[in-house]
């Protein structure tokens, strides 16, 4: 019990320290000084009052969402004295993994850069900054010469890396359980099952009405999706995070969902959000980044070729080479496997007080990272907007489906899951799959795309 006390102690104390260097702490702090003004505000009961005018005028609910939006991201629980590796991978062999394939990927961004001669950052001439910036709205138009650059992998690459994840200590152990599981992944994760499931995702149960299933043409909307659109429409005027996030369990109406999705990850898009991204977008026009260029080859390759994104474009490039500057990204890598690359001026290899990130958000694009954004840009026109739900989709979601990690939303966890599940509710299917050579790893047809850049070998190997 005390233990628990403790934990939960930490946790306040790391969350109000983190919402101190806020905006949001800034307007409450402002909003708390101009309410002594008030002549409801007594001197007598000054904290209780100034709680009640933080509750009657909205602040109380906009600091909730944020503190639920914290917990979200927060690391999984773990023993006080562990190091603080263990809280962003707690097994050892995943962080030897993660570590080999960062060496990996870095092998092959600096080969490229050494056999094309192309620093890795350059700040751009002035006639090139006033070009970029008179097409910034539709550098889909644009056709840079891209033969000679290569995505640093691909999802083939990755996903060779996790067929031969191991752990050493079962390498010669006798768990039958778990050698009976025949699919490509190979690592003792404790993944749920067909009951285990049902409980967590309750929602879809034959007893709870489901959009997409309750509102089909069969079923007349009175019985489910009228109360469900107008619970909705309820939860969006709390503008409550928590409440939204349970909701949307049971679907999320078509009209409804860029509100809600926005409102589950605490976005607003306030003055200064869309300050943030115009100063981003400075950074884009004054400095060209090697990595740019990955991501030019990479929406060509992607999106450009894709009959439902190609006219997205323009948002793709936007929001990439943007993200790509944004150091806010980095505190991320606090809970993420993954650290992200460091580069050195030059002349200054190896001395840390002149190392810096590189990119400067830490994420080097891959072969299909644009298509993380592409699904976005149906509901969020606005580039600023779509911006900010892509970059928290990613801090909080995305970056675990190419990080190698025994998380139990990471991209190891789901292929075991997927693999696991078939293996014992539809051998036949399974067994069929493997003898016909096509291996019922989800992670072939679900979890990565099937396409291929063209132009040789992507991972710099000979």
């Amino acid at each position: 019990m005390l233990q628990e006390e403790s934990d939960l102690s930490l946790v306040i104390a790391q969350i109000v320290q983190k919402l101190k260097g806020s905006n949001l702490y800034a307007q409450l702090e402002r909003q708390a000084w101009a309410s002594l003004q008030r002549p409801e505000i007594k001197l007598q009961s000054l904290k209780e009052d100034i709680k009640e005018f933080f509750k009657i005028s909205g602040w109380e609910k906009k600091l909730q969402n944020a503190v639920y939006s914290e917990l979200s991201v927060f690391p999984l629980p773990s023993h006080p004295a562990a190091p603080p590796e263990h809280l962003k991978e707690p097994l050892v062999y995943m962080r030897k993994a993660q570590g080999s394939w960062e060496k990996r990927i870095l092998k092959s961004l600096n080969s490229m850069c050494t056999e094309l001669s192309i620093p890795l950052a350059r700040k751009r001439p002035v006639g090139e900054q006033k070009e970029l910036l008179n097409k910034w709205n539709e550098m889909g138009t644009d056709e840079p010469d891209l033969s000679l650059f290569r995505p640093v992998y691909a999802p083939k690459d990755f996903l060779e890396v996790l067929i031969n994840l191991r752990n050493p200590n079962y390498e010669n152990g006798d768990s039958l359980s778990f050698r009976t599981h025949l699919g490509l992944i190979q690592v003792p994760l404790k993944v749920k099952d067909i009951p285990e499931l049902k409980e967590f995702f309750v929602e879809l149960g034959l007893t709870t009405g489901q959009l997409g299933i309750d509102d089909s043409t069969q079923v007349p909307p009175e019985l489910f999706e009228n109360e469900h659109v107008r619970i909705g429409q309820k939860v969006l005027a709390e503008q409550d995070s928590a409440a939204a996030q349970q909701y949307i369990r049971q679907g999320s109406p078509t009209a409804l969902r860029a509100e809600l999705w926005a409102l589950i990850l605490n976005i607003s898009s306030q003055p200064e959000d869309i300050l943030y991204y115009e100063q981003l977008k400075t950074n884009v026009i004054q400095h060209d980044l090697l990595v740019d260029s990955l991501i030019y080859k990479d929406v060509k390759l992607t999106a450009s070729n894709d009959d439902y994104y190609f006219v997205f474009e323009d948002y793709l490039y936007q929001v990439l080479l943007c993200f790509s500057r944004d150091t806010s990204v980095l505190g991320h890598f606090a809970y993420n496997s993954a650290s992200p690359p460091k580069s050195y001026i030059r002349g200054k290899l190896g001395l840390e007080e002149y190392a810096v990130f590189y990119p400067p958000n830490g994420v080097i694009p891959f072969h299909g990272f644009s298509m993380y954004v592409a699904p976005l840009c149906f509901l969020y026109h606005e580039p600023s907007k779509l911006y900010q739900i892509f970059r928290e989709m990613y801090v909080r979601f995305f970056f675990r489906l190419h990080s190698i990690s025994s998380h139990p939303s990471g991209i190891v966890s789901l292929c075991l899951l997927f693999e696991t599940l078939l293996q014992t509710y539809l051998p036949q299917l399974f067994y069929h799959l493997r003898e016909i050579g096509a291996q019922p790893a989800g992670s072939c047809c679900v979890c990565f795309p099937s396409s291929e850049p063209d132009g040789g070998d992507i991972t710099g190997r000979s």
